[in-house]
């Protein structure tokens, strides 16, 4: 099921229409239809079924009245109805059950897609626990309804709809006096249902915000702690799940005012009728078979409305949930793919060309975080980046990766504007060690196969090796079988940045992009590392980031970036006695 997406033009979500909404739910249906078809006629069958009950009923009575052979025989008849409605309620239960669990795993698969290929711009204003919500709670509100609740809904509407004809096809007066009664039941339905949909959408989206909050302490649980934050974090979740609470307090008593309304109205309704009723039958104009009939769909109409209460607050849960799900499909990658983008031959050369680059981020806009108007890097070069913090070392990275695309000028891959090239393509070209090594709840052997999922044990092996992770990955219960646990808690920061290496030298990419790599290493291993890296230099183009001048000191040229623009260009000898912030850090390194 592949939905389409709409363009976001602002730093928030994109909030969808009414229409945007009937479009989503139709999109969402559509690759279903089969199944909901299915069950649509099995609640039809049931319906009608259902809606003769009645009939059945009132020949049976007066059968026994007038005639008792006949009123025998139609309770045959109602035997046989009654087991063919349970067969076709049995099976229209199946179809719409299993069309929900599918639904929500097709709409579960979509949304995680659709988020995980945006750029982090969209993660810039995005909390990662608001996501989840959308992803677990509303895709959840939606299998409730498709699954369950907008059949009911359905099947009660029609109900509503046909026992509203037979009432008066039994008695026009009767069904008169009832009519008079439903727009005054209808009102609290019209006038709560609005009401009731806004309180779940702020309901929802505080569940959502406590959800976003929750994620990021409890990812930063350990600085928590050794900060005495526990009690001030406890009260930030506190405050926002009591908000939550309170408007579902708001949304609850509200729904308990309308059940309320709605009872007491047909309840009020059905008892005048029956009156009404009794006294023709007084008069001999009605029979009490034709009563009971009236009385059985005046109950299937009370019911139906009462039923009608209840699934209306549901499918307001629903819509709000729809509405947070379109939110997320509404919003375009602000890093878009070309159209018809350009095909890169394998294997390129690696060179790269930043002509006229300016750039600011999306929600820094004043800045300017990088500004270079000339610069060519030549194939197979190892190019070091040097600056203090800010200076835009990382934001050229992030550009060459096109995880942003430039404001002004262009950036090239060998002849190639990366563009003009699909991203997928592009970054198959680069291998990207960062500054803060990701390492999933996954094995070692899994963790370096990120970098290349096809890859043997083998070459797993010698990518580890080159890496020097050999040594501590052996000594891990199961070696390389070894699971690491959330976010590698069970290794330290220096063997995470090892395994990263591991993970870009197995990618095998032709540009080798190290964001100070060597960071969280010790003397021994940093050196084993500059070693590995020299080992492959010579068939790759390589920029390095690092604070540490001695790891970047032999690089072919070194980059001195200073507030986003490249300030100088030379070798480590040539820096320090041309550039006075170079020959300084280089002074305190003791170089």
């Amino acid at each position: 099921m592949k939905l389409n997406t709409a363009v976001s033009k602002n730093r928030d979500f994109d909030k969808p229409k009414g229409h945007k909404l009937k479009s989503l739910f139709i999109q969402i249906f559509r690759p279903h239809l089969f199944w909901a078809l299915g069950a649509l006629v099995f609640l039809l069958l049931t319906v009608i079924i259902t809606l003769s009950l009645p009939i059945m009923a009132r020949y049976i009575v007066d059968g026994y009245v007038f005639n008792i052979e006949t009123g025998q025989k139609y309770l045959y008849v109602s035997c046989a109805l009654v087991a063919v409605a349970a067969c076709g309620t049995a099976i229209r239960f199946y179809l719409v059950t299993l069309l929900g669990e599918r639904l929500v795993s097709d709409l579960r698969q979509e949304l995680f897609e659709k988020i995980v290929n945006l750029s982090p711009n969209f993660f810039e204003k995005t909390l990662t626990g608001d996501l989840v919500s959308r992803i677990n709670a509303d895709t959840t509100l939606v299998q409730s309804v498709a699954g369950s609740t907008l059949s009911l809904a359905v099947r009660n509407t029609l109900l509503l709809l046909g026992g509203i004809v037979l009432m008066f096809s039994t008695s026009m007066k009767l069904a008169s006096f009832s009519l008079l009664i439903i727009p005054i039941i209808i009102f609290p339905l019209l006038y709560f249902g609005r009401f009731l949909r806004k309180l779940t959408r702020q309901t929802q989206d505080k569940l959502a915000d406590s959800a976003g909050l929750a994620s990021e302490y409890i990812f930063a649980a350990t600085t928590i702690q050794t900060n005495s934050y526990q009690d001030k974090a406890v009260g930030e979740y506190n405050n926002l799940i009591e908000d939550s609470y309170l408007k579902s307090k708001t949304r609850v008593f509200a729904r308990s005012i309308m059940v309320f309304s709605v009872i007491v109205l047909v309840f009020l309704a059905i008892s005048f009728v029956v009156w009404a009723g009794l006294k023709d039958v007084e008069n001999g104009s009605f029979s009490i078979g034709e009563l009971l009939q009236f009385c059985l769909y005046s109950l299937v109409v009370g019911v139906s409305v009462g039923a009608i209460t209840e699934t209306y607050g549901e499918i307001s849960k629903f819509l709000g949930a729809l509405d947070r799900i379109g939110e997320i499909f509404n919003t375009l990658d602000p890093v878009e793919e070309h159209p018809n983008p350009i095909p890169m031959k394998h294997p390129i050369r690696g060179c790269i060309t930043f002509n006229k680059v300016k750039f600011s981020y999306p929600m820094r806009e004043e800045i300017t975080a990088l500004d270079i108007t000339n610069l060519s890097i030549n194939e197979n070069e190892k190019v070091a980046l040097v600056g203090l913090s800010g200076a835009g070392k990382t934001t050229f990275f992030q550009l060459l990766q096109r995880l942003y695309d430039t404001n002004q000028g262009t950036i090239l891959i060998d002849t190639y504007p990366i563009a003009k090239v699909s991203k997928l393509d592009l970054r198959r070209q680069l291998a990207y060690v960062p500054q803060e090594p990701v390492i999933f709840s996954k094995s070692v052997v899994d963790n370096i196969r990120i970098g290349r999922v096809n890859a043997s044990f083998a070459e797993v092996e010698r990518a580890a090796k080159l890496a020097c992770a050999e040594e501590f990955i052996k000594d891990l219960p199961q070696g390389y079988n070894t699971l690491l646990g959330e976010r590698g808690l069970l290794i330290s920061v220096g063997q995470k940045q090892r395994i990263a290496i591991a993970r870009a030298i197995l990618r095998d990419s032709p540009i080798l992009l190290l964001d100070e790599a060597t960071s969280s290493l010790d003397a021994i291993s940093e050196n084993a590392i500059k070693t590995a890296i020299e080992n492959i230099s010579g068939n790759k183009t390589i920029i390095v980031i690092a604070h540490r001048l001695s790891t970047v000191k032999n690089a072919d040229r070194i980059l001195f970036l200073e507030k986003g623009k490249l300030e100088n260009v030379g070798t480590h000898k040539e820096l320090v006695r041309t550039n006075t912030k170079y020959n300084k850090l280089a002074e305190l390194q003791f170089l």
